[in-house]
């Protein structure tokens, strides 16, 4: 038909090459891989790993409260609504996280390769996303959950953004400042579902804060040179690998601690007990073989920091699993 573009195979009779072809296709074919590529740097940017960490944990918050006697029914909608929303509040901060670490991000292998400092997507496009999800997500988390949901996790945000994400720079105790943002989930899922902040819920929090603590002890330990060549002040680099392991050790023994409060709390029974001393007793078992040998070189106690961390892995969402089955 006149006027109807001309689609010609590439290579003729013979292997030669057809240069008449629909290149309206192409461009159009390359506009749409563009499209999908800038989609999946975007969702790159929100740290999709631990956005889904965050649903389990939040569900995990809002599964216990539902079996207590606070929450009669939890209507499914609803449940649906909150868990998104805190997901896009937590992927609102990260994207902002990343928008002012690009230029540190650059400096370290693990994320050079990061949509911002890889040069992928422009910074403003980084700051605008973050922007846009915090500002879509907490106002419906304030009108179709409850306000004090909003309002902890709106805490959340600003912490991570404006003081954890600063403070890596100036002292390793930012680590304390970043956990509390990072154990905020199941709070948020547990306030989500009972409208109030209660002992079970600040037990899940503490769970989450201490967990938190010799997991990212374990990544800054084995990635120390990385971290410093970033400029970001760790444990084990501004006090040395040994006091490093020394602190793991104890913030074991406090999530040890913490986990086994949700049973006096009358919300987990007999089964989340027995799970909840096997895996803190593997996972202080780990920690401890890092104080066999206080001397150890280099080689060892990094070998020991990539241990705890694949333990650290694995502990937490059986932890969530039982806290579900076992409630």
């Amino acid at each position: 038909m006149l006027g109807s573009p001309r689609h010609e195979p590439l290579l003729q009779p013979g292997g030669r090459v057809n240069a008449r072809v629909d290149t309206s296709e192409l461009v159009e074919r390359g506009m749409i891989a563009r499209a999908f590529a800038v989609m999946v740097d975007l969702i790159r940017l929100t740290k999709p790993r631990i956005t889904v960490m965050v649903v389990v944990t939040g569900l995990g918050g809002m599964w216990l409260a539902a079996r207590t006697d606070e929450v009669q029914t939890l209507e499914w909608r609803s449940a649906l609504v909150a868990v998104l929303a805190i997901a896009l509040v937590v992927s609102g901060a990260n994207v902002l996280n990343m928008y002012i670490e690009r230029d540190s991000d650059a400096l370290m292998a693990r994320t050079a390769n990061r949509p911002l400092p890889a040069g992928r997507l422009p910074a403003a496009a980084a700051l605008w996303f973050g922007i846009l999800l915090s500002a879509v997500s907490l106002p419906t988390l304030w009108v179709l959950v409850n306000p004090l949901t909003a309002a902890l996790a709106a805490l959340a945000l600003v912490l991570y953004v404006f003081a954890y994400t600063p403070l890596k720079r100036v002292t390793s105790r930012a680590l304390l400042v970043g956990a509390i943002p990072g154990a905020m989930p199941p709070l948020l899922g547990w306030t989500a579902a009972t409208g109030s902040v209660d002992w079970p819920g600040i037990a899940l929090f503490g769970v989450l804060f201490f967990w938190q603590l010799p997991h990212f002890v374990a990544i800054a330990t084995f990635r120390s040179e990385e971290y410093a060549r970033a400029g970001i002040i760790v444990l084990p680099a501004e006090r040395g690998d040994r006091t490093a392991r020394v602190h793991a050790v104890i913030y074991l023994l406090l999530l040890i601690a913490v986990s086994l409060v949700l049973v006096p709390l009358g919300v987990c029974g007999t089964v989340y007990c027995v799970t909840a001393v096997i895996l803190g007793a593997g996972f202080l078992f780990v920690g401890v073989r890092g104080l066999a040998k206080l001397n150890a070189s280099r080689e060892e106690v990094d070998r020991w920091a990539r241990q705890l961390f694949v333990v650290s892995l694995v502990y937490l969402p059986l932890l969530i699993g039982a806290i579900m089955v076992g409630a």
